[in-house]
């Protein structure tokens, strides 16, 4: 039996067997494509975001190397707590979602959040997706609201939230096409797919 009307259960239920898994460390082709996915995403949106402000524009105001170095630290600044955030929106949509105790951890390469919960298909697409939309949202409206000098400040970070999130929309895409009683276990180093249809 599946878990049709649960968002996620602690054991795996009898009769499903795993169909499918990921790890983006170890998994050169998956990490290939995530990449060269994220490569694209920031080329595009740095496109995107030089025909509403140009980048000329940061330097237009003051163009004195304090403004330079705190802009450039501002930035930095920006992308460790965003990276932060990021991870923390994971775990509070697994939290909200049903998992008991949330991870965290860093491997040199990925930040991740983990759970040993089994998240049913929609509750795990919404766990993935959240951060995107979330700070999207967020950074979308920080921008409007800045300087022309300062919107590659916050634009940047949000080019690092949408082409950052390639893995999330990677794993999606992937997900979406399995089975509507798929479990996923997310460990934040892997992902494994479960279910009791034949795939």
């Amino acid at each position: 039996m599946g878990l049709k009307n649960k968002r996620c259960s602690s054991a795996l239920p009898e009769g499903y067997r795993e169909i499918y898994s990921v790890n983006l460390q170890k998994d050169k082709k998956a990490a290939l494509i995530v990449n060269i996915a994220a490569l694209i995403l920031m080329v595009i949106f740095v496109i995107i975001g030089i025909l509403i402000v140009p980048i000329s524009y940061t330097f237009d105001n003051d163009g004195s190397i304090v403004t330079v170095w705190l802009k450039t630290i501002a930035v930095l600044a920006g992308m460790i707590v965003y990276f932060i955030l990021h991870e923390l929106v994971h775990g509070i949509t697994m939290k909200h979602y049903g998992a008991k105790k949330v991870k965290y951890g860093f491997t040199g390469l990925y930040a991740f959040a983990g759970c040993e919960e089994y998240f049913s298909k929609k509750p795990y697409i919404v766990i993935a997706l959240a951060p995107i939309v979330v700070w999207g949202v967020v950074l979308a409206a920080v921008c409007c609201f800045v300087p022309e000098s300062w919107f590659w400040v916050v634009y940047f970070i949000q080019i690092m939230n949408l082409s950052g999130a390639a893995g999330d929309l990677y794993v999606t895409c992937k997900f979406s096409k399995f089975p509507k009683d798929i479990l996923i276990k997310d460990t934040g180093l892997e992902m494994k797919v479960y279910s009791e249809t034949l795939y």
